[in-house]
């Protein structure tokens, strides 16, 4: 969740640090990740339903799965900066990017644990720190992976990873607690790990469909206008093609009568709640049409294509659309210090202060995010656990390296 900072080699077999001719940042790329620290935060704090209708608030019909997607499809999309971008790492400088994608897994994983260390009980919040860890470990080897051969993973992982969880799921162990901590790592470690890769709220993979998708596309020009036109146009095509998947195989073509006979526990009532506001802890598997809901972070197939193209299309608008000015400035210097803000979210929440006037709670949230973003751009440049980060990646870079390396900024990309 935080900006990349390895400088890209340019040759298959450059192992220097001599950067290439920098273009300039998009700051559409780092709006979008505001935004989807925005959503994050919403989903979070405020209602997922309204108190007279029961009716889902609008912000998680916006957000409600979508965030911590756009975040996955980011995550990618950074990892394909920091390892070349159009002309991918081969060689030393792949091994060397490689072994700080470790690390950085490693520590922002740690980061995580530690922080749900302290989260009480019932926990306010589903953290994706740990999952995030688990997304980049997954991701070393893909990072030297062609575009076709990054689209093909894409598409399996969509399908493969659902079908996992909902093969496996019954027979693994279930976890010790809600939010994966130092703890259960220790005390029930294959519960946990169950938890990260398959079971848990942002298991790794099936997200593994958002991090090929974002590899995919820092492997493109994202300068050329014709590529975020596509890419706004394909998003909203893959979007609509799901749902349309769902709304004709489910609510026209008898699945959801099907999803009512194999599964005679639930009402009619409570399957509803399932696509609307996502399962509870788990997705049942007592049929296979179950696959075919859209419910927030149930991780279906339709589930990961939806989001998918809704985060693609927003990626996309956000492209076309980013200008220099005060709102993508402070979208872009919140998207730039996601780790640092969204921890220290988390840690605001820990202390459930929250509960009385949530939408209260909310705006000083995001206020505070930006306010502190935007100040801490301008004196201090990354955020601090960005700049922890950064430096032990740098720094095992240099030892597979092998060579002196200057402080690399972040790729402009």
């Amino acid at each position: 969740m935080s900006r990349t900072s390895e400088a890209p080699t340019t040759g298959p077999t450059r192992t220097t640090d001599a950067a290439p001719a920098r273009r300039p940042r998009l700051v559409a790329v780092d709006a979008a990740r505001g935004l989807a620290l925005i959503g994050m935060i919403a989903v979070h704090i405020l209602p997922v339903h309204d108190p007279e209708t029961f009716e889902p608030t609008l912000q998680w019909s916006l957000f409600g799965g979508r965030a911590a997607a756009l975040f996955a499809l980011l995550a990618g999309l950074s990892l394909a900066f920091s390892s070349g971008g159009r002309a991918p790492h081969r060689g030393r400088a792949l091994t060397a990017t490689r072994a700080g994608l470790v690390v950085r897994a490693l520590l922002i994983a740690s980061v995580g644990l530690a922080i749900n260390q302290v989260m009480p009980s019932p926990a306010p919040a589903l953290g994706i720190l740990v999952y995030y860890g688990a997304f980049f470990l997954l991701a070393v080897p893909l990072l030297g992976l062609r575009r076709r051969t990054l689209a093909v993973a894409a598409a399996v992982c969509a399908v493969l990873g659902p079908v996992l969880v909902h093969v496996l799921g019954p027979a693994l162990p279930q976890p010790a607690a809600v939010n994966p901590t130092l703890g259960s790592v220790l005390t029930d470690p294959g519960g946990t790990l169950a938890q990260v890769l398959l079971t848990g709220t942002y298991p790794a993979v099936p997200y593994l469909t958002y991090l090929c998708a974002g590899l995919l596309l820092g492997r493109t020009d994202l300068h050329e206008v014709v590529v975020r036109v596509r890419i706004a146009v394909v998003g909203v095509v893959l979007a609509l093609g799901a749902w349309f998947v769902y709304w004709v195989l489910v609510l026209q073509a008898g699945g959801y009568d099907q999803l009512m006979r194999h599964t005679p526990w639930l009402s009619e009532d409570q399957i509803d709640e399932i696509i609307v506001w996502g399962p509870s802890p788990d997705l049942p598997t007592s049929t296979w049409w179950w696959l075919l809901t859209p419910g927030p972070h149930s991780n279906t197939p339709v589930t990961l294509l939806m989001d998918l193209g809704t985060g693609l299309a927003v990626l996309g608008l956000f492209l076309l659309l980013a200008r220099p000015n005060r709102l993508w400035t402070t979208l872009g210097a919140m998207g730039g210090r996601t780790l640092s803000l969204y921890s220290a979210h988390l840690l605001a929440l820990a202390t459930a202060v929250h509960d009385d006037d949530r939408p209260l709670w909310f705006t000083v949230h995001v206020a505070v995010a930006a306010v502190l973003a935007v100040l801490w751009a301008r004196t201090l440049g990354q955020g601090p656990l960005e700049r922890g980060v950064a430096a032990a990646v740098r720094g095992t870079r240099r030892l597979v390296l092998g060579t002196p390396a200057r402080a690399a900024e972040s790729p402009r990309v």
